[in-house]
């Protein structure tokens, strides 16, 4: 697998809701998007963001999927019908629409999460709740298909 996005960051939106992407991933950004991203919802209430060439195959997918199941219906408003197409400025900076932020609860803090393809966004504290139930959960319990994972 190829070096992708890893790692954690603590970032503060500026003042019209511009998201400066850490120096380290610009560059990659650039080379895999050319600078157009897709920032869009989660479940999770979360955002993720992803070079927008890595996001159509998702998109397509996600289109794919039998609309008329309400499930699938909701996922796809979710995910497809808040995907926002943004450029990366010449500072490395993203805009954040309002929907999105207020859909994740996001005002000035942001913590960033490389996910090796894209990065999640979470506030601050529904990030620490979501790594308690995470710490909570995993000693216990290994989700499905990770039973042969080692990190040793």
């Amino acid at each position: 697998m190829a070096q992708g996005f890893q790692g954690a960051s603590a970032i503060s939106l500026d003042a019209k809701g511009r998201l400066a992407v850490p120096t380290r991933y610009r560059e990659k950004i650039l080379e895999q998007g050319g600078g157009q991203v897709i920032v869009t919802a989660h479940p999770h209430r979360c955002l993720l963001l992803y070079p927008a060439p890595l996001w159509e195959p998702i998109a397509s997918k996600i289109m794919a999927l039998p609309g008329f199941d309400p499930s699938v219906a909701a996922l796809q408003q979710l995910l497809v019908g808040h995907a926002d197409e943004v450029e990366m400025d010449s500072a490395g900076r993203v805009l954040i629409s309002p929907t999105l932020r207020r859909l994740a609860n996001i005002d000035r803090e942001v913590m960033m999460f490389g996910q090796v393809t894209h990065f999640r966004m979470w506030h601050p504290e529904a990030w620490e709740k979501q790594l308690e139930i995470f710490t909570q959960q995993l000693p216990g319990v290994m989700p499905p298909g990770t039973e042969s994972l080692s990190l040793f």
